[in-house]
């Protein structure tokens, strides 16, 4: 009979066959994003009637599913994306994770799904890590990606909210992600195809958003570029957000600019962490519309002197250039007398409250494992 332990509400049933020592070591060596995954999966059920229960932690593996399970016809789902990182003390730490719980809370309501709380939420990742803490690792820039799942798994072709729903929770070793480097990434933008619209799923985290992305971010690799970026859907004027990341532009005289939330754009936590940080220096911050044009004619004038995009998986990647059928334009050239970007001095900022090096002032940080004794 196998062994279980409680972690909060959440029962641990032990992998019998987990990885070893070796085989998470190589795994973890340079691991591909969202590729290797860890010895278990948190796990919970919600019906009808009787909410959610069978709250456990077991060993990763695939999950039955039936053919006309809600999700793979209507695509009911909602999704999350968090870390967690090892401290110098040996602890582990999870980064705003109520944030995470809040906006998966407002995405299962938008996509007529039931709610998981923020006990359940932060149960489920937090009994998770601890129990695969192992892959945690400790090498500078690398965290253990976590992704909390909410599916629609009732067998019916009915056009209806599902009566049965689960949550899925896995872990992810990573270490950089989209070369997060210094001379930036080049950036299609698309042109007709459109991320969201007014009224509908934009500022959701949900599937159907990524899938719509898929083509145009098709496109951009075929153009030679990293990302896609996407214009608003009413006038195919205003930018919005990339496949998957907010962006910021900065200013000469220092000021930063970003597209306001309109319900069109995913409220990023990572965006509105580094909102805060640059808040707390003293910079001005403007939430607004921001046409394409402004943008091109910013960075050919040289008032926009950078861009940046910014996410839980990528953290800060500066962006060097904007290009689409009708345009080919470059942030300019900085100079070593410039000192640090500001898309350089916020990751910098961001990652060093994430892994301890630096003060917390605004409690981001929560603690899953503590430092071990001695």
């Amino acid at each position: 009979m196998e062994t279980q332990a409680p972690t909060a509400s959440f029962t641990v049933i032990p992998n019998r066959r987990p990885a070893t020592d070796e085989e998470r070591w190589l795994a973890m060596e340079d691991p591909v994003f969202g590729k290797v995954f860890t010895d278990h999966m948190a796990r919970a059920t919600w019906r009808e009637g009787d909410g959610w229960a069978d709250r456990r932690i077991v060993p990763l593996a695939p999950i039955p599913l039936h053919p006309a399970a809600a999700v793979l016809h209507y695509a009911q789902q909602a999704f999350e994306g968090l870390k967690a990182y090892r401290w110098a003390d040996g602890s582990i730490k999870l980064f705003r994770p109520e944030a995470n719980a809040a906006r998966l809370a407002a995405s299962c309501r938008r996509m007529a799904l039931p709610e998981v709380s923020e006990e359940d939420f932060l149960a489920a990742v937090e009994g998770l890590v601890e129990v695969d803490q192992n892959w945690v690792s400790g090498t500078d820039g690398a965290s253990l990606y976590l992704r909390p799942t909410v599916i629609a798994t009732e067998a019916s072709l009915l056009v209806q909210p599902a009566a049965e729903v689960d949550l899925l929770v896995t872990a992810s070793p990573v270490g950089a992600y989209m070369g997060a480097a210094g001379e930036g990434v080049s950036i299609w933008v698309s042109r007709g195809y459109h991320r969201a619209n007014p009224g509908g799923t934009g500022d959701t985290k949900t599937a159907g958003n990524y899938a719509a992305s898929m083509l145009p971010q098709k496109e951009a690799k075929e153009h030679g570029c990293s990302q896609v970026l996407f214009l608003d859907a009413r006038e195919d004027t205003y930018v919005e957000e990339l496949g998957g990341m907010n962006l910021v532009a900065v200013r000469a005289d220092g000021s930063v600019l970003t597209p306001r939330l309109t319900g069109t754009i995913l409220p990023g936590v990572t965006r509105d962490s580094i909102l805060t940080l640059l808040r707390d220096e003293g910079r001005t911050v403007e939430e607004r519309d921001i046409a394409l044009s402004e943008l091109v004619e910013g960075m050919e004038s040289g008032e926009i002197v950078e861009l940046f995009a910014c996410g839980t998986a990528a953290v800060v990647t500066p962006i060097a250039r904007l290009v689409s059928d009708d345009l080919d334009v470059s942030v300019p050239e900085r100079s070593e007398d410039d000192g640090p970007s500001v898309a350089e001095t916020m990751r910098v900022r961001l990652t060093d409250i994430q892994y301890g090096r630096a003060e917390d002032p605004h409690g981001w940080v929560r603690e899953v494992v503590p430092a071990p004794e001695g």
